[in-house]
């Protein structure tokens, strides 16, 4: 089981529920845990499944999304890219935008955030948000507000939108009132969440389902896209890196 195992997974998914297979995330990644499972061959499948989950979340996201980020001129990377790269390694172009999503931390230095997916206009290298994705809020909702609380306090990267993504598995989003802890951290303290759910949501201006996602990053980042179509075509369209 790799990252093409479970793309091909969602394909299938999207063949049958067209636009609404976001809706499957949960379902599919139980299929691809069966499919691990055959395969596996050592000791602690769990544990080997939950490596390998958390990265397949993230990838199937980043597949999700790339065609419609580049087609309205922008582009995405997964924030590992930033961590695990030595810097003289990164292209010119993911120089500045380490840059430009880099936090001081005084005699500390500068620190990139903890996101999965960062994205940036590749004109300008300006970043316009960040994404965190886990299957539930409380493997990562209170880091995703801590990283939302740095940024807006740092005038560089305090326009910079925190956004969650989740199938939310244990509902916690689910009802607005009352509110569960995770619900009311992302209302307050994160720029929005949205839902990979067979089950409809309470939804707000700060929790929605996934397939408002690209229409609300357009208008988060009118600015920039404006910028975009006054001074040059979008770049041409490359299939993202799926590891």
């Amino acid at each position: 089981m790799n990252i093409e195992d479970l793309v091909k997974i969602y394909e299938e998914k999207k063949a049958k529920y067209g636009a609404e297979a976001y809706r499957h995330i949960s379902n599919i990644l139980k299929e691809a845990k069966e499919q691990h499972e055959q395969e596996f061959e050592g000791i602690d499948h769990e544990q080997s499944w939950k490596g390998f989950k958390g990265n397949a979340l993230e990838s199937l996201i980043l597949y999700i999304i790339n065609d419609e980020i580049t087609n309205i001129g922008l582009k995405i990377v997964k924030g590992k890219k930033f961590e695990r790269t030595k810097p003289e390694n990164l292209s010119t172009e993911l120089k500045h935008v380490k840059k430009n999503l880099s936090i001081d931390f005084g005699k500390f230095g500068f620190h990139t955030p903890d996101v999965d997916l960062v994205i940036y206009n590749p004109i300008t290298y300006e970043v316009i948000a960040v994404l965190s994705s886990k299957v539930t809020l409380r493997e990562r909702i209170t880091q995703t507000a801590y990283w939302k609380l740095k940024m807006k306090n740092y005038e560089l990267t305090n326009h910079i939108k925190v956004f969650f993504i989740t199938p939310d598995e244990d509902s916690t989003l689910t009802i607005a009132n009352p509110a569960k802890k995770g619900r009311a951290i992302v209302e307050i303290d994160t720029d929005g969440s949205y839902i990979l759910s067979e089950t409809d949501i309470e939804e707000s201006n700060k929790v929605k389902m996934f397939d408002k996602f690209i229409d609300d990053l357009k208008n988060c980042s009118y600015n920039s896209f404006d910028k975009l179509s006054r001074n040059s075509p979008p770049p041409a369209t490359n299939p993202p890196t799926l590891q």
